[in-house]
Formats: C-alpha cells, structure tokens, sequence
C-alpha cells in the first residue's frame, strides 16, 4: 500500500471514529434529556463528546481543513445514523445534500495542494 492510500485510509478511519463519539454522544446526551433515561447515560454521552474533541487532533492537517471537512462526514453520518438507528429513510433531498457535502469533503480535505505533504 502506497503512502498516499495509508493516508487517505487513515484520515478516513479519524473521520469516522469522531463521527461515532460526537453522534453517539450526542444521541446519549439526547436520551437522557428528551427520552427520560438516567443521567449515567447523559453523563457517558458527555465523556464520549469529549473524546469527539480529541479525535480530530490525530488528522495531519490545519484545524480548519479538518473541521470543514468533518462537518460533510458529519452529515453523512447523521443521515446513516437516523436511518439505521432512528429508523427514519433518507428521502432524495437528505441524498442531494449528501453527495454535495461529500463533494466538498473531497475538496476541501483530499485535493492536492502545492507545498503541502498529506
């Protein structure tokens, strides 16, 4: 595997493990305030959200890059996550502005830049 192939996989795994504790957390934080469950599962979600924090660091790029970019994967994984877990079927407009967002991912984070090493 090339350098450039372990890069693109390695960024793709960070993106996806803060996508997790950031939706995840958020969703524990959510049953907590909204569904009545205990504030175990609040406080949990709060831990997880700071791990969400933490994540990004390990990127190697600028904070801005890493962030812009995150916020496509985070939309990507809002929609999977209402679908797979919340039940609720992405309809065609939840699908267009997920493939633009994914676009700007590209852009913004993988397009080679001059000067700069990925």
């Amino acid at each position: 595997m090339g350098e450039q192939s372990k890069n693109f996989l390695i960024s793709t795994l960070l993106f996806f493990l803060a996508g997790l504790c950031e939706i995840g957390g958020g969703y524990l934080v959510w049953l907590w305030l909204r569904e009545d469950f205990s504030w175990i599962l609040g406080a949990i979600g709060g831990f997880v959200l700071f791990l969400y924090g933490i994540v990004p660091t390990f990127q190697k790029t600028h904070f801005h890059r890493v962030y812009a970019a995150y916020g496509g994967i985070f939309i990507v994984m809002a929609i999977l996550w209402g679908w797979l877990i919340g039940g609720v079927q992405p309809d065609i407009y939840d699908i267009i502005g997920t493939v633009i967002a994914v676009i700007g991912v590209l852009i913004i984070f993988y397009y080679p830049r001059k000067g700069e090493k990925k």
